[in-house]
């Protein structure tokens, strides 16, 4: 020891000393407000046909009228579309393999086998929630109906916009979607205008309203592509959303009675250990999306997220 220090260091005592862990923090995770909002209906069939009346002024001409002399009652019946569109689940997979000498080992205080499946689980309900925006095949973005896709009066998203979309989604709307650099440039043009908008408590958090419509954030209504833009400026889109199946809303989709079910959608199954020991759990989680009507949803296309005022 010597003569300057005669105490007992800190890197020293460090050796002794009972280290409180936490669970491995998955940075990247998000409150995936989308699937809370949303209402989502299990199928048995994987299949989930959405059947459309042929729309017209009404679907039936009806008699109404005082007239004792008028006696003939309209006839006919309602047409239906006769190719409906049906939506097929789509599976999202990984397989998580565990050493299981490392698993036997080093799994106090936390099983290892455990939290790698459960960080493997975030990661697919992370994909879920992306997919229900952006898919290609059921992705809100993509099946919103061209009669209700709109533009911005400028270039940022303003009150007169979002009113704009709730023309296009009057039925009992239900949420708005948009990025929350989407979110910051609408409030910077309500407070240029002097209409700051109020907050409610919903759906496990507390969101900024516009017409009493909650405001949901999510990074998956990306900004020139990308969750996490460097810049300040970028193009985005916004989105007006009515749920439920009852209201002819936009529905998640899942699977339901899935072997080893883990929860909605979601099954985990061991796949055995191989001769070096390592075993394998393959995920599959089974989701898809449906639109039950065209004014169900509707797309404020290419906001600027960009602009700043100087206030004197």
């Amino acid at each position: 020891m010597s003569e300057n220090n005669r105490t007992l260091g800190r890197e020293a005592a460090f050796q002794l000393a009972d280290v409180i862990k936490t669970r491995p923090q998955f940075a990247s995770l998000t409150p995936r407000f989308i699937s809370r909002a949303l209402e989502f209906k299990g199928l048995e069939s994987g299949v989930y046909r959405v059947n459309k009346v042929v729309e017209g002024e009404t679907p039936l001409d009806a008699l109404c009228s005082k007239d004792p002399n008028r006696v003939e009652i309209p006839q006919g019946y309602v047409e239906y579309e006769k190719q409906p569109r049906e939506y097929h689940l789509n599976s999202i997979s990984t397989i998580i393999n565990v050493d299981t000498k490392i698993a036997d080992v080093y799994s106090s205080p936390y099983d290892q086998i455990g939290e790698q499946i459960a960080l493997a689980v975030e990661s697919l309900r992370e994909r879920q929630e992306s997919q229900l925006i952006n898919s290609d095949d059921y992705g809100l973005l993509k099946n919103a109906a061209d009669s209700q896709r709109i533009r911005p009066r400028g270039e940022a998203p303003t009150p007169d916009d979002l009113d704009e979309l709730i023309t296009k989604v009057w039925k009992e709307p239900s949420f708005f979607l948009a990025h929350p650099r989407a979110i910051a440039a609408f409030l910077r043009e309500c407070t240029k205008r002097g209409v700051p908008p109020v907050t409610v408590n919903a759906y496990g958090g507390v969101f900024v309203t516009w017409r009493g419509i909650p405001i949901l954030p999510t990074d998956k209504l990306f900004v020139d592509g990308l969750k996490n833009p460097k810049g300040q400026s970028g193009k985005t889109n916004i989105l007006l959303v009515r749920t439920g199946e009852s209201r002819r809303g936009v529905i998640g989709l899942y699977q339901t009675g899935l072997q080893s079910e883990h929860s909605r959608g979601l099954s985990v199954r061991f796949r055995g250990i191989d001769d070096g020991g390592a075993a394998s759990y393959l995920l599959s989680l089974y989701c898809s999306a449906a639109v039950l009507a065209d004014d169900a949803l509707a797309v404020l296309e290419d906001v600027e997220v960009g602009e700043y005022y100087d206030y004197k």
